[in-house]
């Protein structure tokens, strides 16, 4: 039987945090940013629609593609390394992506980048949970994390505004380049590595389903987005489905598969990812709706529309980084409970918008929003992360990012789908008589198909589009507002058996019989790794090996939360 005691994270652990935080600023970053380029970058390089849209999703495809594979290669070849391996070659990549002469080389790089980027975001978050040892401090650290990613989104239009300014559309890649350099640096001094013990051989068959699961569906989700329900969309999503389910199978059958599909027997592990889920969805799409009221409805330029999603981005640090401080004294689920309900508030200010003057309703209904992302986005992520065993960390860390990126591209699909609808309805109803067919059909199809044929349509009918897209946006926020009122119902209700952080002891066990403890949990050296004198690895903080956080799936010990259900 041992005994360990957690000793709190020092200046290396938190130097490493920030530095773990900078890619994942990058990847939000990138997010937002190449929307403001597209226009320019389309008179330079002249692309089709159809390579206009895949310049636009590549990224996005193969990133939620290899979030899965990527976060298990990283618990068999190291962690760190594998973060070092994509900061690497996502600056080589941006650098490609700036000085690309052609749309299809263009499509290429950021084809790349998403592959480079899916080694990011579960790596940090995986990285973060060996770091952390005490449960308060790892906690605080993934609201950190889980911030990051949006301040990149909200400095997206801002930054890239100003660059565009002064200089061509390849500049907004060429910011990876310095945070690249800034990463392969810092990664080896502050950041210890981890390699999970006995890893059995790489299930490539298992990458292959997992591709062949996920990239099918959210092309179907794209597509829905686009085109509704048709035939290649349904078409997909069966695909998709049928290969999600053989996936599924042969991970039960494998000894070391890339995803331990048996964490999905712990409720609190489901519970979180089904709060990510659904929760991302409302964001997805009130995100895509009011960026888009800021700019054709209140006519704001980019740079402009980027400061007044500041405070927003505000409320959702704030969110981020004090709910967990809050999660100390208060179980998780009611404060996941209370931010969501904040949240409901939020989106019912923003069914009251209308489009004459709707700004400060807007600020002050999303920031509401955001702060509700806050709390699921640092709580949720901690619960999923801290359920898995330290071997399947990176599985577990690639999981929640993959739930978040379906649940935002779900947003965008299904609530973009409605205020599209709504506003399609209402245009075609009063469409003038006498408008040329080929500029009703664009001016019918979207707020910025309007604003761009309103020279070539009767006065005074772009306020009437205006009106109808307003309307759009009210009832899309209406039906978010429905869910995460339900949602936090459930939350409160699923989550109710998860004790407060740290509220206990984290025991130590040696097999099956009761647990044992002389402190809050593992001994670590100094560098945020454990050292155990039972039977777990060692490290010195810098080679493979090294357990990261209590989990659940061990005989005897308690999940991210003392008193977690089970």
């Amino acid at each position: 039987m041992t005994t360990t005691t957690v000793r709190g994270a020092g200046a290396r652990e938190w130097g490493g945090l920030a530095v773990l935080s900078l890619p994942t600023v990058l990847l939000g970053l990138d997010v937002t940013v190449l929307y403001l380029a597209l226009p320019s970058l389309a008179e330079d390089l002249r692309p089709s629609g159809t390579q206009e849209l895949w310049i636009m999703d590549a990224y996005g495809f193969l990133i939620a593609g290899f979030l899965l594979t990527m976060g298990t290669l990283g618990d068999r070849i190291g962690r760190r390394k594998l973060l070092m391996i994509g900061a690497a070659a996502f600056g080589t990549v941006s650098v490609l992506a700036a000085w690309s002469t052609s749309a299809e080389l263009l499509i290429v790089a950021r084809a790349a980048l998403g592959i480079a980027g899916a080694t990011l975001m579960p790596s940090t978050l995986a990285l973060i949970s060996n770091m952390f040892a005490d449960q308060r401090q790892r906690s605080l650290a993934i609201g950190v994390w889980a911030t990051s990613f949006a301040l990149g989104m909200a400095l997206g239009p801002v930054v890239g505004g100003v660059m565009l300014d002064h200089f061509w559309w390849g500049s907004v890649f060429l910011l990876a380049v310095p945070v690249a350099i800034v990463l392969l640096v810092a990664a080896p001094v502050l950041i210890p590595e981890y390699r999970a013990p006995r890893s059995g051989p790489f299930d490539l068959l298992g990458v292959a389903l997992s591709l062949t699961a996920i990239l099918p569906v959210v092309y179907a989700v794209k597509r829905f987005a686009e085109d509704g329900f048709d035939v290649p969309t349904i078409a997909a999503a069966l695909v998709g489905a049928v290969f999600a389910v053989l996936f599924v199978r042969r991970q039960a059958g494998l000894a070391n598969p890339l995803l331990d599909v048996g964490l999905f027997a712990d409720r609190t592990f489901s519970a979180a990812l089904g709060v990510l889920l659904v929760g991302l969805v409302g964001v997805g799409g009130s995100m895509l709706l009011i960026t888009q009221q800021l700019q054709f409805v209140e006519g704001l330029p980019p740079v402009e529309a980027g400061l007044w999603m500041g405070p927003p981005a505000l409320l959702m640090f704030l969110a981020a980084i004090g709910s967990p401080l809050v999660a100390r004294r208060v179980a998780p689920g009611i404060v996941v409970a209370a931010t969501l309900a904040l949240s409901t508030v939020g989106y019912v200010l923003l069914a009251l918008v209308d489009a004459s003057d709707g700004v400060a309703l807007m600020v002050i209904g999303f920031g509401l929003v955001y702060l509700g992302l806050g709390a699921i986005a640092a709580l949720g992520t901690d619960l999923v992360v801290g359920a898995a065993p330290p071997e399947k960390a990176g599985s577990a860390s690639a999981m929640s990012e993959t739930v978040q990126e379906l649940g935002l591209a779900l947003g965008v699909a299904v609530l973009g789908s409605l205020a599209t609808a709504v506003y399609r309805d209402r245009v075609d109803d009063a469409m003038p008589a006498g408008v040329p067919s080929e500029v009703a059909a664009v001016a019918g199809d979207s707020l910025a198909g309007a604003v761009s044929s309103a020279q070539r349509m009767p006065a005074g009918w772009l306020d009437h589009a205006k009106e109808a897209a307003t309307s759009g946006m009210n009832t899309a926020m209406i039906v978010a507002a429905a869910c995460t009122l339900l949602l936090s119902f459930l939350s409160a209700v699923v989550l109710r058996r998860v004790g407060v952080i740290g509220g206990g002891d984290v025991p130590e066990t040696d097999g099956d019989g009761p647990a044992e403890t002389d402190g809050d949990g593992p001994e670590t050296d100094g560098d945020g790794v454990r050292e155990t004198d039972g039977d777990g690895p060692e490290t010195d903080g810098d080679v493979s090996a090294a357990p990261g956080p209590p989990s659940s799936r061990s005989s005897g010990r308690p999940g991210p939360f003392p008193g977690a259900c089970r």
